[in-house]
């Protein structure tokens, strides 16, 4: 997959948000591959069905993290590449899928030329920029016209399923880092179908158009426990923050919490719901 070469890509400065998002995810490739990266992979073939992926087709997988998505793409015979603002990220789809060239690169500035891709696709790697509106520009500009870029987040408010940790951190009183920014207003969005198209139609997107994907996520309470507790996204910084006896008390709550979603077989059926934005460049 030589045809497409990185190149120098400008250098913008990182928001508050970004420089946070980079201290949460690094060195955690290996914890998010054996927890959460099963549930965020369930939106992979509604993805790459909205970019029309198939046999020769230049695909980029922006935010590759274990390599799910590459994986889904070289399996419907497209030229798979494949970017991450994390090494270790990278590094998972490499391993993962041998034969993929994943760059490192964060959003909006990523080393491509103009016009470089049949479809990119972004799998909620939305949710960990600073500038979502800018991102998505930097889609559109790597886009080839008329091609196609589709991308993901969890909707707000969450599903129960989404929210059932922080739940229980809320019930132990631990509270948000002081140092672990939001996005700045300026650059927040509605997390609706509305909003998300919105954004899409402010980046430049053509027939921009947003649906809403709902699904119950099936995984034992200790695997969905453990990559919160090994500080997996915002809400395990809430966590870990805590100290060791402010995860102990979360994890008591945690654990009378889980009633309301464990089967008879002591499996979680966690309710999840995420937003699904398509475009034209």
């Amino acid at each position: 997959m030589t045809d497409v070469e990185a190149v120098t890509a400008p250098t913008a400065a990182s928001t508050p948000f970004d420089l946070a998002e980079r201290r949460i995810w690094s060195g955690r490739a290996e914890a998010y591959a054996r927890t959460y990266a099963r549930l965020c992979a369930h939106p992979s073939a509604a993805l790459l069905d909205a970019v029309e992926a198939g046999p020769g087709a230049r695909v980029l997988d922006v935010g590759c993290g274990s390599g799910t998505m590459s994986a889904a793409s070289v399996a419907r015979g497209a030229s798979v590449y494949a970017v991450d603002a994390d090494p270790g990220m990278a590094a998972a789809t490499r391993r993962a899928v041998p034969g993929v060239t994943a760059h490192i690169a964060r959003l909006p500035e990523l080393p491509y030329a103009n016009d470089t891709f049949d479809a990119v696709v972004g799998n909620f790697v939305l949710n960990h920029v600073g500038r979502p509106l800018a991102a998505l520009a930097e889609l559109r500009r790597i886009t080839r016209p008329g091609g196609r870029v589709a991308v993901t987040i969890w909707r707000a408010p969450g599903a129960p399923g989404q929210t059932l940790i922080a739940r229980a951190a809320q019930t132990a009183g631990l509270t948000r880092p002081a140092w672990l920014p939001a996005l700045a207003p300026e650059d927040d969005f509605p997390r609706t179908q509305e909003g998300f198209a919105a954004l899409l139609d402010a980046a430049g997107l053509l027939e921009a158009e947003c649906s809403e994907m709902a699904w119950e996520h099936r995984c034992d309470p200790d695997t969905w426990w453990a990559g919160a507790e090994r500080g997996i996204g915002a809400i395990g910084q809430v966590l870990t923050g805590g100290g060791a006896e402010g995860v102990a008390a979360a994890r008591r709550a945690y654990d009378d919490l889980c009633a309301e979603f464990r089967t008879r077989e002591g499996l979680l059926v966690l309710p999840h719901v995420a937003l699904l934005a398509c475009g034209r460049a």
